[in-house]
């Protein structure tokens, strides 16, 4: 039942969702099975806006014990102003976010079009990455032959869990039958570097002609950081660094500091559209590059970001790929196809939560 507070003009309520994945996925940090959400539904003279808190357990900085106190001190509040509830809220990004695509969507015909384009129209698709979950040998090989034959050119592979041999091994292996120019290699450790062996390690990789690595060290070591990506053989992309960053003053400080050659923007993790587009406008004075990535969203979130996404014009391959990870996703008209994310407008959603 979503939790529900009566107001005048306008109400909200909040539903906690748990998706399950298809097979367990592994990264650095542990394998995951399940991924819990929460979906923001607003009411205003009968029309309703949907949006998605995509709480990132473990990862977000809004990994908190009183979440859900502040999602219902949002529906409580919902009548105020709106500016106003995206500053209280700046401590939860993905709460920030949910109440951006609730407030699209409310103003919109049809609720889950909230920036009308050629991509909603299914005219075209956002390119994306192909990503390859960390496991066995034979499980990540079996991946990559899925990817390449599904018609991907940018593969992304999540590095750091089993021995850095046998992941080298396995770049090797790509790198044998396709060249840089056939297949776009990025790789992810998520941290799992440590400071005085990265160095070497990217060395390492660089053989294989990679095309960037996700935070090859964890977040917070701003220094090694900064002389990781002055020295590195491979263009490094900041990802965990961005989160809990939250004032323009401290994100200009982190880019000017760190100066990466790549940054990436998850906007259930670094404030919505609004923070994640405080970043593309810092990134763009020092000439750091940029991509959106999802961060295991339900096709509610997900259709946010990649209609957002389009509307950026950023003709890099994106990181959007996720909304075929689990068992009980919403259904909607998102669908992968010769690595582009599309929308089949045949295809209708069923949000009956």
């Amino acid at each position: 039942m979503y939790l529900s507070v009566l107001l005048k003009i306008m109400k909200a309520y909040y539903q906690k969702y748990i998706l399950n994945f298809k097979q367990p996925s592994g990264t650095s940090r542990g394998v995951l099975r399940t991924k819990e959400t929460y979906f923001l539904k607003v009411v205003e003279n009968e029309r309703v806006g949907i949006g998605e808190c995509a709480v990132f357990r473990g990862l977000s900085a809004d990994d908190r014990p009183d979440y859900e106190d502040k999602l219902q001190w949002l529906c409580d509040h919902i009548e105020e102003d709106y500016n106003e509830l995206l500053v209280e809220l700046i401590e939860f990004p993905s709460i920030q976010f949910g109440l951006e695509q609730a407030y699209l969507s409310l103003k919109r015909t049809n609720n889950f079009e909230l920036f009308p384009s050629k991509l909603t129209k299914s005219e075209e698709g956002i390119a994306i990455n192909g990503l390859i979950w960390m496991g066995s040998e034979a499980f990540m090989k079996k991946q990559i032959e899925e990817k390449l034959k599904s018609g991907f050119s940018t593969l992304k592979m999540k590095i750091g869990a089993i021995n850095f041999d046998t992941e080298l091994s396995i770049l090797k292996s790509i790198r044998n039958d396709f060249s840089a120019e056939e297949i776009e290699l990025r790789v992810d450790a998520n941290g799992a570097f440590k400071p005085l062996e990265a160095l070497e390690k990217l060395k390492r990789l660089s053989d294989f002609e990679i095309h960037s690595i996700e935070q090859p060290i964890k977040q917070g070591q701003l220094l090694e950081m900064a002389d990781l990506c002055s020295k590195t053989p491979i263009p490094i992309a900041l990802d965990e660094e961005l989160i809990g960053v939250f004032n323009v003053t401290n994100k200009q400080k982190l880019v000017q500091t760190i100066n990466p050659q790549y940054i990436i923007l998850k906007p259930s993790l670094v404030g919505g559209f609004k923070g994640s587009e405080e970043w593309i406008e810092l990134a763009g004075k020092q000439q750091i590059g940029w991509w959106i990535t999802s961060a295991l969203e339900s096709n509610v979130g997900l259709n946010a970001i990649a209609q957002w996404t389009y509307t950026l014009n950023n003709k890099m391959p994106q990181g959007l790929g996720t909304g075929s990870l689990f068992t009980n996703n919403i259904e909607s008209p998102l669908e992968v196809k010769n690595g582009y994310l599309r929308y089949n407008n045949t295809k209708n959603w069923k949000f009956n939560l």
